[in-house]
């Protein structure tokens, strides 16, 4: 059966094998989402069609348990940290939220908070409102009382330092007003009000035409003149410039919100917090408001819909957020996400233009990406020029022409999207556009394995798109993260035959007489004469990295950021990693059977490694790599004390003091690896009621065995 006639059908209906065969079309069109997103600043889908992949995805796994894959939610957050700009490490990580798009994706999170805190329907939920605003977010670290320092999200776990630029802000107070903890992270939004932003563009446009007039009559003139496209853009470049005097000159505002980490509790609910930061000086969204119950929420979103065009600042959405703290803290993470709080965006906007040409680009892992060219239209105050059309099924589902007029959405006015055609604006002589079957940067035949929507390159490290691609990816800013090397430096540096893995990168110190010779490399006197200086010591800063960066940098296909930090908190240093993936090649294997019972990992993934690293030049990349970089152990972040750290655990049957979720999240804020099966290197297996085979095979192995009861007694919860 087609993947599209798949995701037709009712979850309900899929069997096994249909389950498993969509599970792996979902990960693999996810992942390359992930990799447009969060790599190339250039996502394709709309908020609400990669919401529906993901959510699609949790229902097969809900309902097939054994087929779980972690490789399809989004992990990732953040911006690029810019050259120039040192790092800022947050206290606690700065994630990102998941998104609703309409009242039933509210409910099924609200559904979600009550199974995982096993609460009954007549509990009410009471959930603070605040209108999401458009702007930067920013991390502001305040020491007994005063302002030390501050820096942008970045990738969630370091971002820019921005102290003397935030300093500039009217809305920023230097010192809290009143009592507060000895330290304390508040988090906030930049953002510039239309007013504002009309009126510097405005500015900005007369500036550029008054240049161009004088370029016209021979006179020398200046730089050319950066238009902003849009408040948020023009908010978050005017807070990351290298100069704070230029920022003291942009009228941003700073509207405060969240905690991050604090040496001690401030609050028992937000509601309480927002005021404790309205006692102390910030500026917050007067607009928040704390609603009763869940069923509010409906009402205070179609208000707040119908208020947006009057608002003086953009906002995409409203962030709704559990209203108790230790309700907050009982929840945690998934992923990239709290299960706390969610934001339901509001409606795309929408516009026709004509389709020019369908380009196929080519990843690193080898897929064939078609993209739509179109005639410039602006949708939502961006002009949008291209928009993904997914795969090859898509085109012919939508049935999408050279010629045609399409229809172009961009889902939280950000990601552009083709709905569709306009069937009457169709030239006669418009033919369905055949898909190649050979990879159009180097020949190889493009092939599209069973099971899979995405047709790939056979060509593998001898298709220099896929290669190039893999070593973007690996410098990265969520993965080596080596400041200098964009794409337009790493096709230089392969194309003159100086990089060729990623492993060259840090030998090119043996080649700086080469790069010195390049145009813009050195030729001249001042900003060109410090690129390969700045770039070698980007280099050398990235000598040692976490493991799971290092994992991930790989570009091993579905590693993603949190499967990569699954395997490093697993396996714990790059030797153990290394030996145990070696091992699992071997089918049916003590350490394949290990690699597939990780909660988050399974079976397909477990493939997608053992495939790694069976092939003889995978394996001599890595080791040339570890020759030059090194990957740190990982530190169990787990109280000394507790007798979970460093164990492994599996859990069976049904608790009754707790959903098996929050006692798995549990297990592991206490160092312990939860995974899925027993074996021989499990420590713990804690049997609720209910019990099924996992603990008859936990007593024929000897495995010790703790009732709900002792679990939470160890667990310093009884």
């Amino acid at each position: 059966m087609t993947d599209a006639a798949l995701r037709a059908r009712k979850v309900e209906a899929l069997t096994e094998e249909e389950a498993q065969q969509e599970l792996a079309a979902l990960a693999t069109e996810i992942a390359r989402h992930d990799e447009l997103y969060h790599r190339k600043d250039a996502p394709e889908i709309s908020d609400a069609d990669y919401d529906a992949l993901v959510r699609r995805n949790r229902t097969i796994e809900a309902r097939f348990p054994a087929l779980i894959r972690e490789d399809s939610p989004s992990r990732r957050v953040g911006a690029e940290v810019a050259e120039g700009f040192a790092k800022l490490r947050h206290g606690m990580p700065m994630l990102s939220l998941d998104n609703a798009f309409g009242a039933e994706d509210f409910l099924g999170f609200t559904a979600s908070i009550r199974r995982f805190l096993r609460l009954d329907g007549e509990q009410a939920l009471q959930f603070v409102a605040e209108p999401k605003i458009d702007g930067l977010s920013v991390n502001l670290t305040y020491e007994d009382g005063a302002f030390v320092r501050g820096a942008t999200r970045g990738d969630g776990t370091e971002g820019e330092d921005v102290t003397r630029n935030l300093l500039t802000l009217q809305d920023l107070p230097r010192r809290l007003d009143g009592p507060a903890p000895a330290r304390i992270e508040i988090r906030g939004e930049v953002f510039c009000e239309k007013a504002d932003f009309l009126a510097f563009r405005a500015a900005q446009v007369r500036a550029a035409e008054e240049r161009e007039a004088r370029r016209a009559r021979g006179e020398k003139v200046g730089p050319a003149i950066t238009i902003p496209v849009n408040p948020r853009n023009f908010a978050a470049g005017s807070l990351r410039q290298l100069d704070p005097e230029i920022t003291a000159q942009r009228p941003l505002k700073l509207f405060a919100y969240a905690m991050g980490e604090a040496s001690e509790p401030v609050a028992e609910t937000h509601d309480a917090w927002l005021d404790r930061l309205r006692g102390w000086g910030f500026q917050v969204n007067p607009l928040s408001e704390l609603l009763a119950d869940e069923a509010a929420a409906t009402a205070f979103q179609a208000r707040i819909t119908e208020q947006r065009a009057a608002l003086s600042y953009d906002i995409d959405g409203v962030v709704y957020k559990l209203n108790r703290l230790d309700w907050q803290r009982r929840l945690g993470f998934v992923g990239r996400a709290p299960r706390w709080a969610i934001a339901w965006k509001f409606p795309a906007e929408q516009a026709t233009t004509k389709l020019l040409d369908i380009e196929i680009q080519v990843g690193r892992t080898g897929a064939l990406t078609p993209r739509a060219v179109m005639e410039p239209v602006g949708v939502g105050g961006v002009m949008v020029t291209h928009a993904s059309l997914h795969n090859e099924d898509e085109i012919a589902r939508k049935d999408v022409r050279i010629g045609d007029t399409v229809i172009l959405q961009r889902a939280g006015d950000v990601i552009p999207q083709i709905l569709g055609v306009v069937p009457e604006k169709r030239p006669k002589d418009a033919q369905p556009f055949v898909f190649p079957d050979v990879c159009p940067a180097c020949g190889s035949h493009a092939v599209r394995p069973a099971g899979e929507v995405v047709r790939r390159c056979t060509g593998g490290l001898t298709c220099p798109a896929q290669t190039v691609e893999r070593l973007i990816h690996f410098t990265r800013r969520n993965a080596m993260d080596i400041e200098g090397l964009g794409v337009e430096n790493i096709q230089k540096l392969f194309d003159e035959g100086l990089v060729k893995s990623p492993a060259d990168i840090f030998r090119l110190a043996r080649h700086v007489e080469t790069m010195r010779g390049w145009e813009g490399w050195g030729a001249r006197a001042g900003k060109d004469a410090k690129k390969i200086a700045n770039l070698l010591a980007a280099i050398e800063a990235r000598r040692r990295v976490p493991l799971d960066r290092f994992i991930f940098a790989l570009g091993i296909r579905r590693i993603g950021e949190a499967n990569a930090k699954l395997l490093a908190r697993h396996y714990h240093s790059f030797a153990e990693w290394r030996a145990k993936m070696l091992a699992a090649t071997v089918i049916g294997s003590e350490a394949r059977e290990e690699l597939g019972s990780i909660q988050g990992i399974g079976p397909a993934i477990a493939t997608e490694l053992a495939e790694f690293f069976a092939e003889p030049h995978n394996l001599a990349a890595l080791d040339d790599l570890a020759r030059e970089v090194t990957a740190e152990d990982v530190e169990i972040a787990a109280a000394a004390d507790s007798p979970f750290a460093g164990r492994t655990l599996v859990f069976t049957g049904t608790l009754e003091t707790m959903s098996r979720d929050e006692a798995e999240a549990q297990a592991e804020r206490l160092g312990a690896k939860v995974t899925k099966s027993v074996s021989k290197k499990t420590d713990f297996v804690i049997v609720g009621a209910d019990a099924g085979s996992k603990a008859t095979k936990a007593a024929e192995l000897g495995v010790r065995t703790l009732t709900e009861a002792e679990w939470r007694e160890m667990a310093g919860q009884a």
